[in-house]
């Protein structure tokens, strides 16, 4: 079997540089020389010792990856889309579903860390990341997805996300203009950063219009005692039976997320409602199955392959260079997508 020796030689370069190119250092390195280890590995069937490369690094090339749910529809893409982009740069993600409680969440750190795993990604966007300073402390590089950087007193190496507030600001205003006025707010908790921040954008879009938010019309999940993740759609259909059934029920409903929206609309249905005809519903993230339910959801679009590809790029260039990352949290765009579950009232 090849070995590293037998690489360099092929490509006509040194045994350091052959290093360099199995460990990612590489981002200064010429194309050229790059494109001929990379073609000798490719030749001579070469596979790195992943042990000794851990022996002598003190980490392996894999990234933890902990998401609320992988039963939610978007975490499940975003777990695909992150992994893709981690294969490409050559590693490993490992996924760990915490449902968003941060004393699972720290446990899987831990375990993480002691594997000598220091690069992790968080998709529970939660209002503090306190609960995880030891480990950053330590050198473990966090990253957040759908969480932006304000509030994390240095826990959180890099991030990605839309800005929360304008998405839902982009949703209220399509509604407004279809004439809805009694506007109803579903999630579980709101206890996360970006539930706040899709409430709070709601709320300053309606007193743009001259509207004031009725808290009546706000369902936070009573009588739910996690974040609804895994029970999303169940939750939705819930909520909305609730709130029609209000002495002043709402014209439209924007959900915190699309699985909420869809329970909705079928716990709508269930009481003799119709969608859109007797309450628009608006979603929120645009998972596959949005567009092709009935009727085709109307939702915030949220660019996940592009927020996966930077979220994952950034963390292995904190791991991996000792410069300071470059714009190490970006936010990205949102975008309404208009289907057929609002209509003018």
């Amino acid at each position: 079997m090849a070995g590293m020796k037998e690489v360099a030689r092929h490509a006509g370069v040194s045994v350091s540089t052959v290093s360099n190119v199995i460990n990612g250092r590489h981002q200064k390195m010429a194309v050229e020389t790059l494109n001929r280890v990379n073609e000798a590995i490719r030749k001579l069937k070469f596979t790195p010792n992943s042990a000794a490369r851990q022996l002598k690094t003190g980490q392996i090339k894999t990234l933890g990856l902990i998401v609320p749910s992988v039963a939610n529809p978007f975490w499940g893409q975003v777990s695909h889309l992150i992994e893709t982009a981690a294969q490409k740069r050559g590693y490993q993600v490992l996924i760990c579903n915490a449902e968003r409680d941060p004393v699972v969440e720290a446990r899987y750190v831990e375990s993480l860390f002691g594997s000598s795993i220091r690069g992790v990604i968080l998709g529970s966007s939660p209002e503090s990341f306190d609960y995880l300073k030891e480990y950053a402390d330590k050198g473990m590089k966090i990253a957040a997805i759908d969480r932006d950087n304000e509030g994390t007193n240095g826990v959180i190496a890099c991030s990605v996300s839309i800005n929360q507030l304008v998405g839902s600001r982009l949703a209220t205003r399509h509604l407004i203009g279809l004439g809805h006025k009694r506007i109803a707010f579903i999630s579980g908790p709101i206890g996360t950063n970006s539930r706040v921040g899709r409430l709070a954008g709601m709320n300053s879009e309606l007193e743009k219009a001259g509207i004031t938010p009725d808290e009546s019309l706000v369902w936070g999940g009573r009588n739910v005692s996690t974040f609804g993740d895994f029970r999303a759609a169940e939750i939705g259909r819930t909520a909305i039976r609730e709130l029609l059934t209000l002495d002043n029920p709402p014209t439209a409903v924007l959900t915190v997320n699309d699985m909420y929206a869809i329970g909705a609309c079928a716990g709508a249905r269930e009481l003799g409602y119709s969608v859109p005809e007797d309450i628009s519903v608006i979603g929120f993230d645009d998972i596959m199955m949005a567009e092709v339910m009935q009727p085709p959801l109307t939702t915030i679009r949220q660019p996940v392959a592009q927020m996966s590809e930077i979220i994952v790029s950034k963390l292995i260039e904190t791991l991996e260079s000792t410069d300071e990352v470059i714009e190490p949290h970006v936010e990205v765009s949102a975008e309404l997508i208009v289907r057929a579950s609002t209509r003018q009232l």
